[in-house]
């Protein structure tokens, strides 16, 4: 079983993806790992990635998809995988299609998780987490059980990420929107379209994504 993730930033793809992995023995795939991955092995389209990186550009949509390439052809990928954060623009999806099908392998579905706007930015903004140990936090979502003391280690100091403030996370919808977004369209022309609710809590989107998938 191969599948999509598709939601705004902030709207638990990664949560859910090592959910899913976890339960159907499937393997999560983020674009950012397999490019550190495959520049550490060492492989030809490492090695590439790994020069453009150091140059300091953007590694290619063709790139990309070698590394993805490569990685679902281990055999830890043999019952099957979830992409978290790729594909985000059409050519991408459109690529990564003409891979599959020349591995003969299909998408299952594409499970988009739908969050309100203005949620999640005060999820984002909210976010917090200990400077020792790394335990996450939110303001209003999972505060310290005591103010100022990490739940888990009692340290007292505590660190948020530079880009966690309402301009950026707005600026970050917007390039969501404008990129990212049309592959609704795209997959729900395919009949591979799935959505759930967002909003609910972590263990009822759970629930949804297994009644899809089921």
């Amino acid at each position: 079983m191969n599948l999509i993730l598709l939601g705004a930033p902030g709207a638990g793809k990664g949560t859910q993806a090592e959910r899913i992995a976890e339960k159907h023995g499937m393997v999560q795939l983020s674009t950012g790992e397999m490019l550190r991955a495959a520049v550490k092995a060492g492989s030809e389209i490492g090695m590439k990635a790994k020069s453009v990186m150091e140059a300091g550009g953007l590694v290619s949509d063709e790139i990309v998809i070698g590394i993805i390439s490569e990685r679902i052809d281990q055999p830890d990928c043999a019952n099957g995988f979830i992409l978290d954060g790729f594909p985000r623009t059409l050519p991408q999806a459109a690529a990564l299609e003409t891979l599959l099908d020349s591995k003969g392998k299909t998408l299952d579905a594409v499970i988009e998780i739908k969050v309100d706007d203005t949620a999640l930015v005060e999820r984002i903004t909210g976010r917090f987490s200990c400077a020792k140990c790394g335990v996450g936090y939110h303001d209003t979502f999972k505060p310290t059980s005591t103010a100022g003391v990490c739940d888990k280690c009692g340290s007292t100091e505590f660190v948020r990420r530079a880009d966690d403030n309402e301009e950026t996370v707005k600026n970050r919808l917007m390039s969501y929107y404008r990129e990212t977004a049309p592959l609704t369209g795209y997959y729900f022309a395919k009949d591979r379209l799935k959505g759930v609710d967002g909003m609910a809590d972590i263990g009822e989107v759970t629930n949804q994504i297994e009644a899809i998938l089921s």
